[in-house]
């Protein structure tokens, strides 16, 4: 659970040295809902980047007949590049205006600006350099979303917890995000992906970082608003960007930066399990076509080096599961003079 809150968040502002926060609101097809997106947004907020993501109904274009919030700017994308190309390019500005602290908030109106303090007080105190929303922390709440968002968060946020690394983390494709600019500054924008697999991406690039995220308890807004995700149309798409990840994480963590007991669990217990299941597999493929007895030294070879691999496979997940970064590293990243690529 989050921490209660013991300081307004203008009281936390001025013992952080009056942090600067700055919205990005990534914009397609939503006309019917920005005004009160950003008409919902409290003093807390020094600017609103409203980034239209070339939206067939010009949202910039109407944001800017229809606002009279003198902290909204407008930008655009030249194509359309998804919620994840938006988001960057709201990010890239923000940080080269010098803002401190970086929300993303959807625009369709499911994301209560009210929350907007609790998201940021964990990074303006140093305690995080990511937070999240999450939408499963109240059980009661849970009833109102659709069952088809429960399941299809359930599956995501296992596959998730594997590939970033953040294991107590849930509900990994929430859009409701803050972090720090100068952490944002040293994430590889570039490399992160564009579209509905942004989120994630996002996490696995954190955790490369070392940076803690945190999870916030928040109530989802369910109305009117037209949801693009279809689970089984993006659930092939991510199983494969999740395995790359998990791979990619592996590596650099546990061979590239370091070399520790766990790797060697790690090479040790997938060793011995895939000769366990193979010389187990061959030889009882050969009983069974010869209807001749194995030998039980055979059967106690495979057996062991099977149930040994697991083990260490086992011990190699612990390892990883209780090395969940916990020191947030903001403060010793130094500044970026430059936006990243």
């Amino acid at each position: 659970m989050s921490m209660p809150l013991t300081l307004s968040f203008a009281e936390t502002r001025r013992d952080a040295g009056s942090a600067r926060v700055a919205v990005v609101v990534p914009s397609y097809k939503a006309t019917r809902h920005i005004l009160d997106v950003i008409g919902g947004m409290g003093s807390e907020v020094d600017r609103i980047y409203v980034v239209d993501d070339c939206c067939p109904e010009r949202t910039g274009d109407f944001v800017e007949r229809q606002n009279r919030d003198p902290r909204v700017r407008v930008l655009r994308n030249a194509a359309n590049e998804g919620v994840g190309g938006a988001v960057m390019h709201g990010y890239k500005q923000a940080i080269a205006d010098g803002y401190d602290v970086l929300v993303k908030m959807d625009s369709d109106g499911q994301m209560d600006p009210r929350m907007l303090p609790r998201l940021v007080q964990p990074i303006v105190q140093g305690q995080a350099d990511y937070t999240k929303g999450n939408r499963f922390y109240d059980l009661k709440a849970i009833h109102r979303m659709p069952a088809v968002r429960i399941f299809g968060n359930a599956v995501l946020s296992f596959m998730s917890k594997v590939s970033t690394g953040y294991w107590g983390m849930f509900d990994p494709t929430n859009g409701y995000t803050a972090i720090s600019a100068r952490v944002a500054a040293h994430v590889p924008m570039d490399k992160i992906s564009q579209r509905y697999f942004f989120e994630t991406d996002m996490l696995f690039r954190l955790n490369i970082l070392g940076a803690v995220v945190r999870d916030i308890p928040m109530d989802a807004i369910y109305g009117d608003e037209t949801s693009h995700l279809r689970i089984s149309r993006i659930l092939p798409e991510f199983l494969a960007k999740h395995a790359r990840n998990f791979g990619k994480r592996i590596f650099y963590n546990y061979f590239l930066r370091d070399l520790n007991i766990a790797s060697l669990q790690l090479v040790a217990g997938s060793g011995l399990l895939a000769f366990g299941m193979v010389h187990g597999g061959y030889h009882w493929l050969r009983a069974l076509s010869t209807g001749l007895p194995t030998a039980v030294g055979i059967i106690m070879v495979a057996a062991l080096t099977t149930l040994v691999g697991f083990q260490l496979l086992l011990a190699f997940l612990s390892y990883d599961m209780s090395h969940v970064p916990r020191e947030p590293i903001a403060e010793q990243l130094p500044a970026s003079t430059h936006l990243p690529s």
